[in-house]
């Protein structure tokens, strides 16, 4: 199966004008000792406009590429063709490269589009970006081999393209040549040429102030400071990831790994609405994955799912910690490690964790953790601020001393096994280093109850010290300062976190207690959810009042597919009746299920339907809304979707007959959360979003076909 590998660059800024870069550039031309495998180029054809404002050369490179003979012999070609066409409009300031290769072109296809443009910020910068794409379809059995060589050839080009750019641009300055005048219209008689000049004006720098590109500011400072330091991005064009920043902010990435990251998150920009993660958190997935994008993109939806279900972008904001944890959690964050990483420390043998899950149950803890690590990428994303280099992971330090037998108690490992598995699932490498202090006795048996749930790349980072082993050489000293080693570990600083010690016993809960509690947790989400079986689907009532108001949904498919609808009725159903909830809410506890269509209502006699069903499979997320028309009553349905037998032999398939034999297949699961707007607020909250770009959905096209559908999703905060 051929692969097709693509590759899509960030935006590389040069600091000149355009017309310089085009003098450096066309210096390439038609050899380049820089390069070495780009032998020679022909022009092959050539077109220039009569004002001289377009110019398209097209030409042939002869490549000699850097590959074994052997793989050169049994090709029969000792070099490569390619067709560079390249056009240049000096009117719009633009250089348009497009690439392909002529050699072998029915078994390897190569395209690659660059582009030099205009800086949108300062008309003195010049703007570079470059794609391509990669397809081999056959080379005598060696397609792997091919590829491999082709992509290191192609990235260590990469690489080199911009140091040919300001090499040529060093010698242009030594020959004195420092300025290249822009294109001006020819003068001619006739009236018509003068009246079409003043039509474009060139725009003024107005936004870079000239002092700050005296400083050699970047454009991307200058911008910092005005716009919010949350978004450090606002000085690139169309919200692309420029070179620079990506340098800055994220690290020394290959160039694959920039182009992974970049198209990473132009498709979570296209297909998911609201919030998108930050770039140094979608780069962790990337890394927790070795840059495999689809794996990448895999777990990233699955914790953006699981992030929007529980609430967590609002944790620090809205969530208070008990008291109970806030004086027994012996954890707390201590200044940063002699890498500039926030450091956490964890008294781990001073914790009573079968009194915390017996106090507060798993669920609470659970959240505490989630609360830190929230906090431990607000702290990295500080630190990176203040250090002036990237920083994306903590230091984690866990003394054990006092650990003993009570630890191991069953119900606490499993919280805490639990705990790891969600921390892992969706704060991917975040972990720099732990280091693991005054390991006792039993630590090995705990350590083999916890690796095993532990990812491979994260182990790596364990150091662990038994005793008193961390004072002496390769201990705490080689990643901590000596001033802040904490004063229970025989340093000189005082460290605030809470000591630990005994849960009284008056505080802890019953287990029913705990049980109430847990789901009482899971519904302080806006989010309600509801199970959806064969034959029950789960109803939501809304009565309007006000014709024309707007009903808002939002909802995530968690389980299976379903078909979303929704009707009116002038009537009120009547209450759903407890006992027809008996079945199932023993196999689904805490499972919402809820029928409020009558069996003997008849569509378009007792009720009608509004929006043509919607069918959404598992993992969608949902947003829409609906201008209602009359008053009355409104019934938001989610219906479990079958799949349709075999239409031609009307006898049901394997797989069907497979599929109705897992019991577990015939329940859904969605998450969703209605609101109901007056529709002279919603007509504003349209067009506020409709004018901030954010990537909301527009309606699945199975609603839009309703002239009365807006799309458009609120999140009541």
């Amino acid at each position: 199966a051929a692969m097709v590998q693509k590759y899509q660059s960030p935006v590389r800024v040069y600091k000149h004008p355009f017309e310089l870069i085009m003098a450096a550039y066309e210096r390439r031309f038609p050899t380049c000792p820089l390069i070495p495998m780009f032998v020679a180029s022909d022009t092959v054809s050539e077109y220039r406009s009569e004002d001289g404002a377009i110019h398209v050369i097209e030409r042939r490179c002869k490549l000699d590429i850097d590959a074994p003979r052997l793989l050169k012999k049994i090709a029969g070609v000792d070099y490569v063709y390619f067709v560079q066409k390249n056009s240049l409009n000096r009117r719009e300031r633009t250089l348009h490269i497009e690439a392909y290769n002529e050699t072998f072109s029915n078994r390897v296809i190569i395209n690659e589009h660059c582009s030099y443009t205009v800086h949108p910020d300062n008309e003195d910068w010049t703007c570079f970006e470059q794609s391509a794409s990669l397809d081999i379809k056959s080379f005598f059995g060696f397609e792997s081999t091919v590829e491999k060589i082709a992509m290191k050839q192609y990235t260590s080009n990469i690489k080199k393209g911009k140091e040919i750019i300001e090499y040529y641009l060093k010698q242009l300055e030594e020959e004195g040549i420092t300025f290249v005048p822009r294109w001006t219209p020819p003068v001619a008689c006739k009236s018509e040429s003068s009246t079409s000049h003043p039509r474009r004006p060139v725009s003024p720098a107005i936004n870079i102030p000239e002092s700050a590109t005296k400083e050699g500011l970047s454009n991307k400072e200058i911008l910092n400071t005005s716009s919010s330091p949350s978004e450090p991005t606002a000085g690139t064009p169309d919200d692309k990831l420029d070179a620079d920043y990506i340098k800055r902010y994220l690290g020394d990435l290959t160039p694959m790994q920039e182009s992974c990251l970049i198209r990473l998150r132009q498709w979570l920009q296209e297909t998911h609405k609201g919030k998108i993660p930050k770039d140094e958190h979608i780069l962790r997935f990337l890394r927790a994955r070795d840059f495999n994008i689809d794996k990448a993109r895999e777990i990233l939806c699955q914790s953006l799912t699981w992030r929007k279900q529980h609430q967590v972008d609002y944790i620090l904001d809205t969530w208070n910690p008990p008291q109970v944890l806030q004086d027994y959690y012996a954890g707390g964050w201590h200044h940063h490690d002699k890498d500039g990483r926030p450091l956490y420390v964890l008294r781990l043998g001073q914790m009573d964790t079968k009194g915390l899950v017996r106090a507060l149950g798993e669920e609470a803890l659970l959240r505490y953790v989630l609360s830190i690590n929230e906090e431990g990428l607000r702290r990295c994303e500080e630190f990176t601020k203040v250090f002036g280099r990237p920083i994306s992971s903590w230091t984690c330090l866990v003394d054990l001393e006092g650990l003993n037998m009570r630890h191991l108690w069953r119900p606490g490992v499993k919280a805490l096994l639990r705990i790891i598995e969600v921390v892992e699932a969706n704060y991917p490498e975040t972990l720099g280093r732990l280091l693991i202090l005054r390991a006792p006795r039993v630590f090995p048996v705990l350590w083999t109850l916890v690796s095993p749930f532990i990812d491979d790349n994260t182990r790596k980072k364990f150091l662990i010290y038994a005793g008193n082993d961390y004072q002496g050489p390769g201990g705490l000293l080689d990643y901590i300062d000596k001033e802040i080693i904490p004063d229970f570990l025989g340093g000189e600083c005082m460290c605030e976190v809470p000591e630990g010690g005994l849960v009284p016993k008056s505080l802890y809960r019953t287990a029913e207690e705990l049980e109430n509690e847990d789901i009482k947790l899971w519904t302080e989400t806006i989010y309600q959810s509801a199970s959806v079986f064969k034959g029950a689907p789960h109803e939501v009532l809304i009565q309007i009042v006000d014709a024309s108001s707007v009903i808002t949904w939002d909802f995530d498919v968690c389980k299976g597919d379903i078909v979303f609808n929704i009707f009116h009725s002038k009537r009120a159903p009547q209450p759903p009746k407890k006992d027809s909830l008996g079945a199932h809410s023993i196999t689904s506890p805490g499972g919402n299920n809820v029928q409020l269509i009558d069996k003997v209502w008849q569509l378009g006699r007792d009720y009608s339907m509004v929006e043509s069903p919607l069918i959404c499979k598992e993992g969608e997320s949902v947003q829409g809304s609906h201008v209602t028309r009359w008053p009355g009553f409104y019934i938001l349905q989610w219906k479990f979707h079958s799949m349709p037998a075999c239409a031609t032999t009307n006898l049901p398939r394997v797989d069907d007959v497979l599929a109705s034999l897992q019991v577990s297949s015939h329940k859904c699961k969605v998450m969703y959360y209605t609101e109901v707007i007056g529709s002279e607020d919603f007509r504003g909250s349209m067009t506020s979003l409709e004018s901030s770009h954010s990537g909301f959905s527009q309606l699945s096209a199975a609603t839009t076909s309703s002239s009365q559908s807006h799309s458009s999703s609120m999140i009541s905060r």
